[in-house]
């Protein structure tokens, strides 16, 4: 006989069952031993990134393998709302889709219908707000191949939708994107906010920041959470105090950035061969005695 399954919880459940904000981060590398480790970090969700990264559906299954054994919740962002792409995405096994890039209440519904597989099972015939997801779990990780009883028929529950609210046209149709039923949730993110509204390279511009909120706080007067890409820890801050459900407050790729640099400084950078053309170099009587090392940063 074979083993009876259930699928984990998504994350619109965690964020609805969750008595304080759900604190994550990025993975960028494709990484599964990158992605293992941060799911083990102690951060709430782990957002795979297939938009400005180099993964594809291999890399995206082999992460979510490693990411299993973990009390984590895998996020996955596509790089585009296609409806075959994430039917693909869907039968891997992903739950939790975050999709960039969604201006208007027509592609949020468009977004809902990509999810969700036809119906009614009756018989009778199918209304447009029915899904467009194509048949075949039967095949797929997602009902671990038949192994989850009834699966065609409660799929709905087991897939999270979060779209991403990244343009000064979509914070302006947030209420309407907010209203399609189907939507669990929305991601502000801000650079490409900042981008679109003339801004470009400056998520930190109050008139950026303003209308992040706008967005965070239309999402609470309509009960759905929202969730902001905000790794500058005082942005961050302000964004949860104000009622983000969620936030990513780093990504690998970074913090690897970052940490390297500050090695090579610490142990390259103040070498005396570095310094620079026609200044003496300080012999030991004449160098300062270092202060104690301040403790490491925690990422």
């Amino acid at each position: 006989m074979p083993i009876r399954m259930n699928a984990p919880q998504t994350f619109a459940a965690r964020l609805a069952a969750a008595d304080r904000p759900q604190v994550g981060m990025w993975v960028c590398s494709a990484s599964p031993i990158v992605a293992e480790v941060a799911a083990g970090s102690g951060v709430d969700w782990v957002l795979l990134d297939a938009e400005h990264s180099p993964n594809d559906l291999q890399s995206i299954l082999h992460q979510l393998y490693a990411m299993s054994a973990y009390p984590v919740s895998a996020v996955v962002r596509p790089p585009i709302g296609d409806t075959v792409l994430l039917k693909q995405y869907l039968d891997l096994g992903v739950q939790n889709l975050l999709v960039p890039m969604v201006d208007s209440a027509e592609q949020a519904r468009e977004l809902v219908r990509a999810v969700r597989y036809p119906g009614p099972a009756d018989g009778g015939v199918a209304p447009a707000e029915y899904g467009a997801r194509g048949v075949g779990a039967s095949l797929a990780r997602s009902s671990r191949w038949n192994r989850i009883e009834g699966y065609l028929g409660r799929a709905s529950e087991m897939v999270s939708l979060i779209v991403q609210i990244e343009s000064a046209a979509a914070v302006a149709n947030v209420e309407e994107i907010l209203a399609v039923d189907g939507v669990d949730a929305i991601f502000v993110g801000p650079a490409d906010l900042a981008g679109s509204m003339g801004l470009l390279g400056q998520p930190s511009h109050p008139d950026v920041v303003e209308a992040a909120l706008t967005a965070i706080r239309a999402a609470r007067a309509a009960g759905k959470p929202a969730g902001i890409n905000a790794f500058v820890p005082e942005d961050a801050d302000r964004y949860l105090a104000e009622g983000a459900a969620f936030a990513a407050v780093g990504a690998d790729v970074a913090i690897l950035a970052r940490a390297s640099e500050a090695l090579a400084d610490r142990f390259i950078g103040a070498h005396p061969a570095n310094a620079p053309t026609g200044e003496p170099e300080e012999t030991d009587a004449a160098r300062p005695t270092p202060p104690p090392s301040a403790p490491r940063a925690s990422y």
